[in-house]
């Protein structure tokens, strides 16, 4: 019971690594209110869980998220994995599409961080984890220009929150997965040509020669989230299998 008696909101907690570390939190004891556009998996996922509670939340609307976060109390930790992998180079996207991925990868995590931020600054003591990508700052990868652009300002954005508010108690940091075996994941293969191919390149790439697993992420935001990590701040943790070597 690692994170008894903490409240924690999860985004994109329907599926994936939203869905997987919202369980995770649950197991260890916290109280967990999972959100996401998709409430027909929320339920199913309430149903097997007595202490997580679900709320259709839009984390790209500005009033959806005002909204919701003036009805919290005593909320500890922010775990926020909303985000968006758009295919291909610069010269294959268009300001709409830039736009898009810049509204759902950086918009969403500063409308959430930027509604709790009072709350937990007024308890002296908070948490903001935030789910970026070893595809960003740390290493390019082909055909990710929108991702790996957006995903780099993330690791922008856990440093700069983390530095501006330690002093009040706050603690930011950023989880950076390499591959993961997600829906996500599933849908972009099966959208390839060829898509039993395209997942054996991507499994090749790797260096372990597997995906990473949801709940492996999942086990380091128990972590980020529990007391045991509470002289860590600022951080860029990856979770990668080694490829960024």
């Amino acid at each position: 019971m690692r994170l008894e008696n903490k409240n924690i909101v999860v985004t994109a907690a329907a599926q994936g690594i939203g869905r997987a570390t919202a369980i995770a939190f649950a197991n260890e004891g916290a109280n967990v209110i999972a959100t996401d556009i998709n409430e027909e998996k929320l339920n199913e996922m309430k149903a097997n869980h007595s202490n997580i509670e679900t709320h259709k939340l839009d984390s790209t609307n500005k009033l959806d998220v005002e909204n919701f976060c003036s009805s919290l109390n005593n909320i500890n930790i922010l775990f926020h994995a909303v985000g968006f992998v758009h295919h291909g180079a610069i010269l294959d996207c268009d300001s709409e599409e830039f736009q898009r991925s810049i509204n759902v990868n950086i918009y969403s995590a500063y409308l959430m961080s930027h509604s709790l931020l009072p709350k937990m600054i007024k308890q002296k003591k908070g948490n903001i984890i935030i789910v970026s990508s070893a595809a960003s700052s740390v290493k390019g990868v082909p055909n990710r220009f929108i991702y790996t652009t957006t995903k780099a300002a993330l690791n922008g954005f856990v440093k700069a929150i983390a530095v501006d508010y330690i002093k009040d108690g706050i603690r930011c940091n950023a989880i950076l997965p390499g591959t993961v075996e997600t829906p996500s994941w599933e849908g972009r293969v099966q959208m390839a040509d060829d898509p039993e191919q395209a997942r054996k390149d991507f499994i090749s790439r790797q260096a372990m020669g597997r995906l990473a697993q949801p709940n492996e992420i999942a086990s380091m935001a128990v972590y980020l989230a529990s007391d045991e990590s509470d002289f860590v701040t600022g951080t860029l943790n990856l979770i990668d299998g080694g490829w960024t070597l």
